[in-house]
């Protein structure tokens, strides 16, 4: 329930955020979607919902570079205090579906004049009492929905002058998204006409763009993730599109779409350091990088039936290492593959970035 064209739909415009993170804190897998919020909208956010950890140190339990200790309160209640005019959910709960508690909690929100962000499988525009509740200037921003009017993919995203670059990786969840915003924003800084394009719930709330392609039918993902290429493309020189999944993971569909539909000029694999099992199956081992490489060239290609697209580098995920072993990881995987790699976050795109803006 909401209607993009109406100015009080404005999500890439300042907000004042408070962000719904309940357990989501203490176990950041779960509440990835805040966390990544509070790295990349941090400034916005006036406070964070977790009963757990409330009136503790937001940056001691993140380790985020927050410019401010932003207060965490218990409940929507004493978060209404601090004037939030949006309030996003930023964690995954069991099944994607909200839990009947936090309905209370969204229903006051509304009520109180604050909007809802929610990439959730639960539509809370179809909430009676928070339907009721809507009004201009207060919207439910219901992402997880597909698009209206989609079709099959054609492959028109290959006519596009803009350069279209694809974050792969070697699993789901290890930072594609992170990766991705990373090289778009030191792009930015640089002059360069450059727009990333969400393709999961915490890239769209970050960015104000884009679609869940989980929400999608399959038939159409292809259709969609070109429609958001088709869409942004032609006013941009670069556009950096968020992966999702994995060809080496069993349980993901989503990169063969995002593939064919973006269409790309340059991928750049993703990877974690040190992890050598997939996460969610420790029975599959991660093949060596430099054949990860290979095989994402080899889909692409299609055998010939698409140009050649290059892995112009790694993109390493140490966020679990110090600084010398995270350089060490680096220069390893750089060795391994003869790419360049580097840690968006911590050092920087790089060489990468100038390889793929020349």
């Amino acid at each position: 329930m909401h209607n993009p064209t109406d100015p009080s739909f404005a999500p890439r415009s300042p907000q004042r955020l408070a962000i719904l993170q309940h357990g989501g804190l203490l176990t950041p897998k779960h509440g990835k979607t805040g966390l990544s919020l509070l790295r990349y909208r941090g400034d916005e956010v006036v406070a964070v919902v977790d009963r757990d950890a409330a009136g503790r140190s937001l940056r001691e339990i993140t380790r985020l570079p927050l410019k401010r200790d932003i207060p965490i309160v218990a409940s929507v209640a004493e978060a209404l205090a601090h004037k939030p005019n949006a309030l996003a959910i930023g964690l995954a709960p069991s099944g994607g579906r909200v839990p009947p508690e936090w309905l209370v909690e969204l229903r006051l929100a509304v009520k109180s004049g604050v909007s809802i962000w929610s990439g959730l499988h639960t539509r809370l525009g179809e909430d009676p009492e928070i339907a009721a509740a809507v009004r201009p200037g207060v919207y439910i921003w219901d992402m997880r929905r597909e698009p209206a009017g989609l079709v099959g993919g054609t492959g028109a995203a290959r006519n596009l002058k803009c350069k279209r670059v694809l974050f792969v990786g070697t699993d789901m969840a290890i930072g594609k998204m992170t990766a991705a915003l990373e090289f778009d924003k030191v792009a930015r800084a640089r002059g360069v006409r450059s727009m990333f394009i969400g393709t999961g719930q915490a890239g769209m709330m970050i960015s104000g763009n884009g679609m869940c392609l989980d929400a999608v039918r399959v038939d159409y993902a292809s259709g969609a993730v070109e429609a958001e290429v088709m869409r942004y493309g032609p006013s941009n020189d670069v556009v950096w599109v968020e992966g999702q999944g994995s060809l080496l993971n069993p349980a993901s569909t989503a990169t063969l779409p995002l593939i064919r539909g973006t269409q790309p000029t340059h991928l750049v694999l993703v990877a974690k350091a040190g992890v050598k099992t997939l996460r969610s199956f420790e029975h599959i081992v991660i093949p060596p990088l430099k054949k990860v490489v290979a095989l994402y060239e080899q889909v692409a290609e299609a055998a010939g039936a698409f140009a050649h697209v290059p892995v112009v580098g790694v993109a390493l995920n140490t966020w679990e290492q110090d600084d010398a072993t995270a350089r060490a990881s680096v220069e390893a995987a750089a060795r391994e593959t003869g790419l360049p790699c580097t840690d968006a976050v911590r050092f920087g795109p790089g060489e990468m970035l100038d390889r793929i803006l020349a």
